[in-house]
């Protein structure tokens, strides 16, 4: 499967490593592997381990969701998420 833009960072906490993504195409779930590419190209791939909405953890994000995802590195807001 080729690679798929599915949405980007709106915001990212520092202090706790955690972006801010709004899903626009596809659904992500613990276990898939994402590539996060800034505006300036820097880009690092990562498992996703750790989802919330609202504070509650979640298995799977829905296409349109707006959910927090603990990340490796950090991001900026308008980072792309695409699915590996």
């Amino acid at each position: 499967m080729a690679d798929q833009k599915i949405g980007k960072v709106t915001h990212y906490y520092d202090k706790i490593q955690v972006a801010v993504v709004k899903l626009t195409k596809s659904d992500l779930k613990i276990g898939d592997t994402v590539k996060l590419v800034s505006k300036d190209g820097s880009e690092f791939n990562q498992k996703v381990s750790s989802m919330q909405i609202e504070h509650a953890a979640i298995d799977i994000a829905k296409k349109g969701d707006e959910f927090g995802m603990k990340t490796d590195k950090e991001v900026k807001a308008g980072t792309e998420v695409i699915k590996a």
